[in-house]
């Protein structure tokens, strides 16, 4: 620490892929609070990363990353089969983890991961960057705030058609851990189950698979659920049904003093309840959420106190993932 300014936070992505591209790009916005680093099987992969996005070095193999005494945590930003062995791994090795989501494929790794930080004492966040874009942090706070009374309904819509290549890794369910909804629709899973209210019961129906393609993935999912103050929900995700401007679609949230619609990427938040009719913009500005996770993150680090979305907070999604696939 010099003077009130923390120390960056040293960072190691375990993988140089999609997503590791991805948080790359919004940590550009947190400057020299957060110094990256880059490690892959692929040597020059590495490196291309590192010279990219400044990073501050690049190594061949992921042991050497974890192994590295300048790194403080890493992200492990690979297929999740591969998830639990590395998190556990940089555990034992001293290091925080960010790990994408989802996180591990089953209950079990969870309470391995959680027993394992517990012995280490370090700080493990799930990636669930949703819970911090500004739309999530809105909608709790105008269910909060009461601007549209006891709620009553709420529905989730996120339907896109944007289909995988035949060798994506996404098709294999080991590698994957499960279907498209399991490996992303569980971002919606989470916004569903983070507003206040908590899920108490909840079912999935599947629709029929579509005819052999490219992506041989159980692509949709529709999810029905019961919330503890007596509401009940649904969620429908699908990567496979066409949407307006390839990916425009509207969720509301219904109470019995008026109703929230919302795009459901985050573009707008209209209200019409107590009070005169809001049309709200959460903004433009980190609205996946990633920046906000990772100042998040560094809180965590730097206080030794847990992260919003801490294994205990992905334990509960879980929950509800194992009871949607029962």
């Amino acid at each position: 620490m010099i003077g009130s300014v923390p120390a960056p936070l040293r960072l190691a992505f375990l993988g140089c892929g999609f997503i590791t591209r991805v948080h790359s790009r919004h940590l550009r916005a947190l400057g020299a609070e957060v110094q990256p680093g880059y490690a892959s099987r692929d040597a020059a992969r590495a490196e291309a990363y590192r010279r990219e996005f400044s990073g501050m070095a690049a190594w061949s193999s992921y042991d050497a990353a974890i192994a590295d005494p300048q790194v403080d945590a890493v992200v492990v930003a690979v297929p999740p089969r591969y998830h639990r062995d590395l998190t556990l791994q940089a555990l034992a090795a001293g290091k925080h983890v960010l790990v994408e989501k989802p996180a591990f494929p089953t209950m079990a790794d969870f309470e391995t991961v959680r027993d394992a930080r517990d012995r280490a004492g370090r700080v493990v966040l799930v990636g669930e960057n949703d819970h911090y874009k500004p739309l999530a942090v809105l909608l709790r706070r105008l269910l909060q705030e009461g601007a549209i009374g006891e709620m009553v309904f709420a529905h989730f819509t996120t339907l896109a058609r944007r289909l995988k290549q035949a060798d994506d890794w996404r098709n294999d369910e080991s590698m994957a851990g499960g279907d498209a909804f399991f490996e992303e629709g569980i971002h919606w899973l989470h916004i569903a189950g983070s507003l206040g209210p908590s899920i108490t019961s909840i079912q999935g129906f599947r629709p029929d698979l579509a005819p052999e393609d490219q992506d041989r993935r159980a692509k949709s999912m529709l999810v029905s659920f019961r919330y503890d103050n007596g509401a009940v929900g649904s969620l429908y995700y699908s990567r496979e049904v066409p949407s307006l401007l390839r990916g425009l679609r509207v969720s509301k949230l219904m109470g019995r003093a008026g109703i929230i619609t919302f795009e459901s990427n985050g573009g707008f938040v209209f209200v019409r309840g107590r009070g005169l009719p809001r049309l709200l913009f959460p903004g433009l500005r980190d609205i996946r959420g990633y920046q906000a996770m990772y100042r998040d993150f560094a809180r965590a680090i730097r206080t030794g106190t847990a992260p919003e979305m801490s294994l205990e907070r992905a334990i509960d999604d879980q929950r509800l993932m194992d009871q949607i696939y029962a």
